[in-house]
């Protein structure tokens, strides 16, 4: 750009390239900004005139989008994560797990705390975690509207709430999750069977079913909205998250979870 429009510019053969990109930022049009992560990496990018840092952060990973506690913010469900912006950038496709599940390794399992993603960049005020996800073919994400009027790729409502119940974590916690879907369905958001083909497509090995009947049935959903998720059968005992104490058990649907949820 500088070599095409150095003449029409007037600009001299001294101004090279970090004179035109301070010339840029002197003009108020170009601004540089510079993700710092954990680790000691820093990647550099250029924002002409202005973008959110929701976009800002999705330039981190190529066919990345934005979800969980970052989603739900978008679709009005949590007035939280206005400084935390998850982005999620899928893994290759893996083989299905062998073997079925027991009751043993899912006590065990969730008897220990939910493994998080450490990659975090910062830049202004604001934190970019980046998460690898599962391998969905990005099932379920649109482009969503952000306040700055951009279009950005986010999980719809139906898979936001479904990441929300798998990875409480990145949504501030259970309570945070009852409350995205209360919000949810009280703004009259969710399709439920969008909802429930979703899960299906995701095929989790975990009866995840249990957990989103047990929210839904907390925010208030109808007997007519629950009744698919039971059909598809109660046949262990499940946990809200991992690493839970004083736990309460829901027997209506096989679910143990934090006393006074």
């Amino acid at each position: 750009m500088l070599k095409r429009h150095r003449e029409a510019w007037q600009l001299p053969a001294s101004v090279g390239l970090s004179g035109f990109i301070q010339f840029l930022q002197d003009s108020k049009q170009l601004s540089v900004v510079r993700l710092s992560a954990d680790t000691g990496e820093v990647v550099t990018r250029y924002v002409w005139e202005q973008a959110s840092p929701q976009a800002v952060a999705l330039t981190l990973r190529p066919s990345a989008y934005l979800s969980h506690g970052t989603a739900a913010r978008l679709h009005g469900l949590t007035d939280q994560f206005a400084k935390v912006i998850y982005v999620n950038k899928e893994q290759s496709p893996k083989p299905p797990p062998k073997g079925a599940l027991t009751q043993e390794a899912i006590d065990r399992a969730f008897k220990g705390q939910q493994r998080a993603s450490t990659y975090v960049f910062h830049f202004d005020i604001y934190r970019a975690v980046l998460l690898s996800g599962k391998n969905t073919g990005a099932l379920g994400v649109e482009d969503v509207p952000t306040p700055e009027g951009e279009f950005l790729p986010a999980t719809n409502v139906e898979r936001t709430l479904i990441d929300l119940t798998v990875r409480p974590n990145y949504a501030g916690g259970v309570e945070e999750v009852l409350g995205a879907f209360r919000r949810a369905h009280e703004q009259e958001k969710v399709d439920v069977a969008k909802l429930l083909q979703t899960l299906g497509q995701l095929n989790y090995v975990y009866p995840y079913h249990q957990a989103l009947g047990f929210y839904m049935a907390r925010a208030g959903f109808s007997e007519e909205a629950l009744a698919p998720l039971k059909a598809l059968g109660l046949h262990h005992d499940f946990y809200l998250a991992y690493g839970l104490k004083d736990l309460v058990y829901d027997a209506g649907w096989r679910l143990h979870h934090p006393r006074g949820l």
